[in-house]
């Protein structure tokens, strides 16, 4: 009874756990208020088809409190095997304004570079692309921003 018990406790303990990690997951990340990442852009597509698709409501996924959207079911599969390797950068907040000042800024989900296999976004409104200000300096705002980030995510 007492070994039931424990086991028992252990797997509450595990569950919450769980479930604050993936909280602290979506909270973290740049999301509208239904949770919907990258403005329903399709993450996979910035890899495969080397420019921003907008995604469809009927391919949605929620990985760790995030949904996104994918312009097709092959796409939606790729990123289940390893969402890792296509989720945004810095949570899909702007990876220039992360290096340059540690804050959380929006982004243009058009605005955008690949870098050593990672998706990074950037801010691009009012005159004001910051893509162009992280090109004249990116290894640099790259350190800082992973820095800022480690922050937010530890």
């Amino acid at each position: 009874m007492k070994n039931l018990f424990a086991v028992l406790v252990l797997s509450v303990i595990s569950i919450c756990s769980v479930s604050a990690q993936t909280a602290n997951h979506k909270n973290q990340f740049n999301v509208d208020k239904s949770a919907l990442a990258i403005e329903g852009y399709d993450p996979v597509a910035y890899f495969t088809s080397s420019k921003p698709i907008k995604g469809k409501k009927e391919f949605n996924l929620t990985a760790e409190g995030v949904t996104y959207q994918f312009a097709n079911a092959q796409n939606k599969n790729t990123f289940k095997a390893n969402p890792a390797k296509y989720e945004p950068q810095y949570g899909g907040w702007c990876a220039y304004a992360m290096g340059a000042t540690g804050e959380k800024v929006s982004v243009d989900p058009e605005t955008y570079k690949i870098i050593n296999g990672k998706l990074f976004l950037f801010y691009n409104r009012f005159f004001n692309n910051t893509l162009k200000d992280w090109n004249k300096d990116e290894s640099n705002l790259k350190i800082n921003a992973d820095k800022s980030w480690a922050k937010f995510n530890p």
